[in-house]
């Protein structure tokens, strides 16, 4: 079993959906709409960004839902991309607010996204099996 979709809130999906197709290079798979905006990653997963505001009113297609304050998303890259997604965030004005360095677990960089969600890319396993 595996995740398939992730979804995490903020109520600029323009800016959410800058933030996370050209700061941290996920790929739209429609383009963003007023509700939401949609990414396919590598592994065939989907990150799903919603205004909660809209995905919570009643009488929606599907059960409505929605989340207040800020979430944690973390996304794992190959130890070489950390630094390239370190210069591309920090070229769009985003402030690395933490970098963890897990040893042999490899290191957490963390920012924030436009809605205040805490977004980690990581290059290691803090958890190896």
């Amino acid at each position: 079993m595996r995740i398939f979709e992730t979804v995490i809130y903020g109520d600029d999906i323009a800016a959410m959906a800058e933030f996370y197709a050209d700061g941290i290079g996920l790929r739209l798979a429609e383009e963003p709409d007023e509700l939401s905006a949609v990414f396919r990653l590598d592994d065939d997963a989907m990150l799903l960004i919603f205004d909660p505001s809209l995905s919570s009113r009643p009488g929606r297609p599907v059960p409505s839902h929605g989340a207040q304050g800020p979430g944690h998303v973390a996304f794992r890259v190959e130890p070489a991309e950390l630094d390239a997604c370190a210069d591309r965030l920090g070229r769009l004005g985003v402030e690395v607010e933490k970098l963890v360095d897990r040893g042999a677990g490899g290191r957490g960089l963390y920012v924030r996204d436009p809605a205040g969600n805490s977004v980690e890319l990581m290059d290691g396993d803090p958890w190896p099996r």
